[in-house]
C-alpha cells in the first residue's frame, strides 16, 4: 500500500517509489520558503505551514532569545488549534529544565517524545510542554534543533496524533535537515540585521548636530531606503563661518555600503575644513574639495550642493541672500510662503571626481521672508523607470501645499508624501527664513 504523504505516519511497505521524491519536494519547497526574504520569523512560519500535514499533524517553532524562549508559531492541520499561543509567546528558559525541549536546546540533538506524563511542578518549561502536547492531542513528538555553528538558535517540534505513528529514520533525518536550514535562515537574518544596524548607526553618527546654528530655523532628516537593507553615502551639513555666514551642504557619495558611509564622513570633514579656512565662495570651495578629494582619497564620484547663507547683522530689514554652486546634484528648491516654488538650477557643473580643473560658478538669490530652502538627495525624487522631471514636479506640488506649515511639519510631511516608492536613502536639509 502506498503511503499518502498528506497522512503523517500512515503505514507503508518497503517499496515506496514516491516517498523519496515527496521528501525531496518538501525539502526544496522549504528551502525556497526560507530563502524568500529577509524576515526570518515569517519564513519560519511559512516553513511550519509547509510541513503540516505532509510530515506532521502540527509544527511548533520556538526561538531562543537570551535566557528565555519565544514560541513563534503553532501550526496545526486544524486551524483553531494554531491560534492558541501563549500570551506574549514567552516560555521559561531551558537551563534548569528536564523537558525534552530543554535537552534539545542544550545540544542533545533530535529527541522523540512518546506519550504525555505528569509534569514536575518545579519545572515550568516541562509543564508548558505537557500543556502544549495535551492541547495538540499529541501521540508522538519529534523535536529537532535549529543548529548553526554549534549554536542552538531554537527548535522545531513535529507532532503526530495517531497512536503508533512514529517517525522513521528517514523522516527524522528530514526533520533534522529542516531544522538545520531553518537555523541558517534565522542566523543569516540576524547577522544581516546586525550589519544593517551597525552601518546605519555609523552613518547617523557621521551626520552633523545642527544645534550650533540655533539662530537659524533648520530641520534635517535622514531616511533609510525601504526596499533594501543597506546604507550609502547620502549626507548633509550646516556650520557657521568666521564672518558670521553659514554653510549649508548636501551630497551623495557613490555606493551603498559601509565604505560609502565612511567616505561620506571623510568628505564632510574635508568640506568643513576647506570652507572654514579658505574664505572662498561656494564655487571656490567646491573646486578645492574636488582637488583634495582626488589627490588624497579613494573617493571616486560625488554629487553635491554647497551654499553660503548671508544673514543681515545690523539691519534687520535687509534681505537674506543665498550663494550656491552645484556639482551634478538635484537642484535646491525655494518655496515662497505664497506657495510659489522655483528650482535653483543655476551654477550647475559636473560631479566631483571627473576633472578638478573644471570651471565652477556661484549663483546668488535673495530669500523672501517666510520662504523655505530645501536641499535633498536624489532618493527623494527618483523612481525606477520614471523621468526625473516628474519627480521634480511632484516635489514642487507638495512643497506648494506645505509652504506655510511650520518647518518640521513641512519637512516631515514632504518626506511622507514623496516616499510612496522610495528605493534609495534620502537626506534632506531645510532652512526657513524668518
Amino acid at each position: 500500500m502506498k503511503r499518502d504523504p498528506r497522512q503523517p505516519g500512515a503505514p507503508h511497505t518497503e517499496h515506496e517509489p514516491d516517498a523519496g521524491a515527496a521528501r525531496l519536494r518538501l525539502l526544496a519547497e522549504a528551502s525556497r520558503a526560507l530563502a524568500s526574504g529577509l524576515d526570518a520569523e515569517e519564513a519560519l512560519r511559512r516553513l511550519a505551514r509547509l510541513v503540516v500535514p505532509h510530515l506532521a499533524d502540527a509544527c511548533v517553532v520556538d526561538v531562543a532569545e537570551g535566557e528565555r524562549l519565544r514560541r513563534l508559531a503553532i501550526t496545526d492541520r486544524e486551524p483553531e488549534r494554531s491560534l492558541r499561543v501563549l500570551p506574549g509567546g514567552l516560555l521559561p528558559g531551558p537551563d534548569d529544565s528536564s523537558a525534552a525541549l530543554a535537552k534539545v536546546l542544550r545540544g542533545a540533538g533530535p529527541v522523540v517524545v512518546s506519550g504525555v506524563g505528569l509534569p514536575d511542578p518545579a519545572d515550568p518549561l516541562q509543564s508548558a510542554q505537557w500543556a502544549l502536547y495535551r492541547m495538540l492531542d499529541a501521540g508522538t513528538a519529534l523535536i529537532v534543533p535549529m543548529l548553526v555553528r554549534r549554536q542552538v538558535l531554537g527548535a522545531l517540534t513535529f507532532v503526530r496524533r495517531a497512536p503508533g505513528a512514529v517517525f522513521d529514520e528517514q523522516e527524522q533525518a528530514l526533520a533534522a535537515d529542516l531544522g538545520h536550514r531553518a537555523g541558517l535562515a534565522l542566523d543569516n537574518a540576524r547577522l544581516y540585521a546586525l550589519q544593517q544596524y551597525t552601518a546605519e548607526q555609523l552613518q547617523l553618527s557621521l551626520l552633523p548636530d545642527l544645534t550650533g546654528l540655533a539662530h537659524l530655523q533648520l530641520a534635517a532628516r535622514y531616511v533609510a531606503a525601504r526596499e533594501r537593507a543597506e546604507v550609502g553615502g547620502d549626507w548633509y551639513d550646516a556650520f557657521p563661518l568666521p564672518d558670521g555666514s553659514a554653510v549649508l551642504a548636501i551630497g551623495d557619495v557613490v555606493g551603498h555600503d559601509l565604505a560609502a558611509a565612511v567616505r561620506m564622513g571623510q568628505l564632510r570633514n574635508m568640506l568643513r575644513a576647506l570652507a572654514y579656512d579658505s574664505g572662498d565662495d561656494p564655487a571656490g570651495v567646491m573646486s578645492r574639495l574636488d582637488r583634495v578629494m582626488q589627490g588624497l582619497t579613494g573617493i571616486e564620484l560625488v554629487t553635491a550642493v554647497i551654499a553660503r547663507l548671508e544673514t543681515p547683522t545690523t539691519d534687520a530689514t535687509a534681505p537674506w541672500r543665498l550663494h550656491w554652486t552645484n556639482a551634478g546634484h538635484p537642484p535646491p528648491l525655494l518655496a515662497r510662503p505664497d506657495g510659489r516654488t522655483v528650482l535653483l538650477e543655476e551654477a550647475s557643473a559636473p560631479v566631483l571626481g571627473v576633472d578638478p580643473a573644471l570651471a565652477r560658478t556661484t549663483a546668488t538669490c535673495e530669500l523672501p521672508s517666510g520662504s523655505t530652502v530645501l536641499l535633498y538627495t536624489d532618493g527623494l525624487i527618483e523612481r525606477p523607470g520614471e523621468d526625473i522631471g516628474r519627480g521634480l514636479t511632484r516635489l514642487r506640488q507638495h512643497a506648494t501645499a506645505l509652504a506655510r506649515e511650520p518647518l518640521p511639519v513641512f519637512l516631515d510631511e514632504l518626506l511622507t508624501r514623496m516616499s510612496d516608492r522610495q528605493q534609495d536613502d534620502v537626506a534632506a536639509l531645510a532652512l526657513r527664513v524668518p
